[in-house]
């Protein structure tokens, strides 16, 4: 095989709940992942110089940035493979929204280049050197939902109904940092005793500090909270979301939103595309 197409699926956060501080900095979290059928598509070819090679723009963000060429670069590095690959990524994901977008393209390079490359590493292995590149990688290397712990990827993966997501996405982009540096943040809320959790448990920590940052985002939300008292921000970035039991509901939820916001549909994923993806 010299070439492929595979999708690289965005996440909501059903809850994040930060737990504490650790002593080099990094926020303790307690979060449910699920990942959603909305996602980019990555293409991939084998070259035979060894060069990483990206094909396609992403607006603001240089090669050298770009997780998809820097998870090529690191499994490159750690199984001393002597191929390269070109990259095109097709983005249908937001940027800054909370959605994983990048971190799903780093997770999804993996995955590809170590068929295409033949490194035969296991998902373990992909997921320590998806630690390096983010947080949320470890996560798209799984196949189904998961709860996790520590820094996000301690992940115990877990069974969730199917359902329907309205996403609300306001045109602006938040740094993880600004809102992880917020001094009114939340730091210490308890731990989860049992690992089931009922439909609409806890709530995003992060949310209140963007909120305060950020009037788009506090305007998408009470929009979606007019059809969903449960609907809350993703992740650390701006995108909002409830979830629904039918296509029809999350539909009408969006339908609403404020000009300018980008409002999307889709469907949780019980197993990620790339499950048995050897």
């Amino acid at each position: 095989m010299k070439s492929i197409s595979v999708a690289a699926p965005a996440k909501v956060n059903l809850f994040l709940h930060v737990t504490g501080r650790r002593a080099d900095g990094y926020h303790l979290l307690e979060t449910l992942f699920v990942a959603i059928d909305l996602a980019d598509t990555i293409a991939l070819a084998v070259r035979a110089d060894g060069a990483i090679r990206r094909t396609t723009e992403l607006t603001g963000v240089a090669p050298g940035d770009d997780l998809a060429v820097r998870a090529a670069r690191a499994l490159q590095d750690a199984t001393h493979s002597r191929l390269g690959a070109d990259i095109g990524v097709t983005k249908r994901i937001p940027p800054g929204g909370g959605l994983g977008g990048g971190s799903s393209d780093a997770a999804s390079v993996l995955i590809a280049l170590n068929r295409l490359w033949d490194t035969r590493l296991s998902r373990a292995a992909l997921a320590d050197i998806g630690r390096g590149l983010g947080a949320d990688v470890p996560f798209f290397l799984q196949s189904r939902p998961a709860f996790a712990r520590g820094i996000g990827d301690a992940l115990v993966p877990v069974t969730l109904p199917v359902c329907w997501i309205a996403l609300v996405v306001p045109p602006i982009s938040i740094a993880t940092a600004v809102i992880f540096a917020a001094p009114e943040l939340t730091r210490n809320t308890p731990s989860a005793k049992i690992e089931i959790f009922s439909e609409g448990y806890g709530r995003n920590d992060l949310q209140p500090a963007a909120l305060a940052r950020f009037p788009d985002v506090t305007i998408a939300l009470a929009e979606l909270r007019a059809h969903s008292r449960d609907a809350r921000m993703t992740g650390s970035g701006s995108g909002v979301f409830a979830a629904f039991a039918s296509e029809r509901e999350a539909r009408a939820a969006i339908a609403t939103r404020a000009r300018g916001t980008r409002g999307l549909v889709a469907r949780t994923l019980a197993r990620h595309p790339l499950a048995s993806f050897g």
